[in-house]
């Protein structure tokens, strides 16, 4: 009778343990698919693709030339030129880590260009069923 409580046990833990890794491996599809909307928007210049991923009242920070410095979304969005970086060929993107819980995400992502190495913190929301950049902060660091 241990033994099949044990096994009981086992099987339940095994379904509850494997609903949560596919309710979180949904959750990151979805955050990856909303992250290459802001990828798309360096590649292509195309600053549609930041309005889509961040939420309206998005803020981007840094450290620039030692003093904080904050921008808008809009005005970050307002600022892609609409064409592709004449060196996009030799620019890499990726996600480094995405943590997720429940309805909040952080996202590390690394754009290296070829003069700069910069490290994005993107904090992200589901609102209304859908994954949005709320903050971003950065460091870029030249080669």
């Amino acid at each position: 009778m241990l033994r099949r409580l044990l096994f009981v046990g086992a099987v339940v833990a095994t379904a509850l343990g494997a609903n949560a890794f596919r309710s979180e491996s949904a959750d990151e599809a979805a955050i990856r698919a909303a992250i290459e909307h802001y990828f798309q928007g360096h590649a292509t210049g195309d600053g549609n693709h930041f309005r889509v991923v961040f939420h309206p009242e998005a803020k981007l920070f840094a450290i620039r030339d030692g003093k904080f410095w904050q921008l808008s979304s809009a005005d970050y969005a307002a600022r892609a030129n609409g064409k592709p970086p004449a060196d996009e060929a030799s620019r890499k993107r990726w996600i480094e880590e995405i943590d997720v819980t429940g309805d909040a995400a952080m996202v590390k992502i690394i754009l290296d260009y070829p003069g700069v190495k910069l490290t994005d913190y993107m904090s992200m929301l589901r609102v209304d069923g859908k994954w949005m950049i709320v903050n971003k902060i950065f460091q870029g660091v030249p080669k």
